[in-house]
């Protein structure tokens, strides 16, 4: 934790140099992606499987707090991915990385450009919600939907712990199939990590587009809205009914958005969380115990969102679930 902290500190007190600060700002942008993301598919999950809790998930989601943080989390995307294209592009032509330092001013320039008009799109969603005067949920309630989430990640983590130790008892520091194994691994991640980066941009922009900017998620609870990407409204007006539209949409017989969204799944969680690795075990390097701990939890952590992700993409969203979720809204804002 204490290495983690000097991430932050040390280019504040050394002043450092643009390099130094778009390193920090993409750890930091990814962390944050990583844990919206684990979130977010999470919650998804719960239209299929807990109709009633996706609908505290999204009531959540419009509550005040988490409005901050939806513009927080679209600035750390943009970021992140406009920074990784720069390290894909220099990594490919290594005699670029001289012009390291001006490429990373071209991504701050670029990450501004596109945040304003996207903010102020957003923040039209945002007044329009508040000047229709729909209920809202309370700080501390949303916060509270978020206790499952903690509790989840921190028994992952003492899992983690657990198995490093019984590991590190059995086999030692050995590494699984040996050093030389160990390395033609990360060469085949180094080269996932770039091919990936350049397939999820789209793939992510897209879905920013789409679920903040043309419908807003103040919209995915208005009752008779369109839903984006299909020809299909929203009756019920509830989240569920939403997901259900957009995952059985068909074009030419084929489910567009399951397909969509299982590419979008399957690429940004096993690219995030293979990041995540990279990042927790930089700062547990010397500490062969905590290093197999944080390997470990971000391969259960990509494992269990792969798995939860998949069966909810290909479950079915039937009337019963809508008509529940309608009755958990009457009951959350008393309408």
């Amino acid at each position: 934790m204490t290495t983690l902290v000097t991430t932050v500190t040390e280019p504040l007190r050394y002043r450092g140099a643009i390099g130094q600060w778009s390193w920090v700002l993409h750890r930091l942008s990814g962390l944050g992606v990583v844990l919206f993301l684990t979130l977010h598919v999470i919650d998804t999950s719960w239209a299929v499987f807990y109709p009633a809790l996706y609908v505290e998930a999204i009531a959540a989601y419009q509550s005040t707090l988490f409005t901050i943080g939806e513009f927080a989390l679209v600035a750390a995307v943009v970021y992140h991915a406009l920074n990784g294209l720069r390290i894909i592009i220099m990594d490919a032509r290594p005699a670029l990385w001289k012009y390291q330092g001006q490429a990373a001013q071209l991504v701050l320039v670029f990450t501004v450009v596109l945040l304003l008009p996207t903010f102020l799109i957003m923040f039209g969603h945002v007044l329009a919600f508040y000047n229709e005067g729909r209920p809202v949920l309370p700080i501390i309630d949303s916060l509270l939907i978020q206790l499952p989430f903690v509790a989840g990640i921190g028994l992952a983590i003492i899992a983690a712990f657990v198995l490093s130790a019984l590991w590190n008892a059995v086999a030692g520091d050995a590494q699984i199939g040996g050093v030389q194994f160990g390395r033609r691994i990360e060469r085949i991640w180094w080269s996932f990590m770039r091919l990936s980066g350049i397939l999820i941009v789209p793939l992510v922009f897209g879905h920013l587009i789409m679920i903040h900017l043309i419908q807003g998620v103040f919209e995915l609870t208005v009752q008779g809205a369109p839903v984006v990407g299909t020809t299909l409204v929203n009756q019920s007006g509830t989240a569920v009914e939403f997901v259900a539209h957009r995952w059985n949409f068909l074009v030419g017989g084929v489910a567009v958005w399951r397909l969509y969204d299982i590419a979008l799944l399957a690429l940004v969680v096993t690219h995030g969380f293979n990041g995540l690795r990279y990042v927790l075990t930089d700062y547990t390097m010397d500490r062969p115990l905590f290093r197999r701990a944080m390997t470990l939890l971000t391969i259960m952590g990509g494992v269990v969102l792969l798995v939860v992700g998949a069966a909810a993409l290909l479950g079915s969203i039937d009337q019963s679930a809508i008509d529940i979720a309608r009755d958990a809204m009457v009951h959350l804002y008393g309408e």
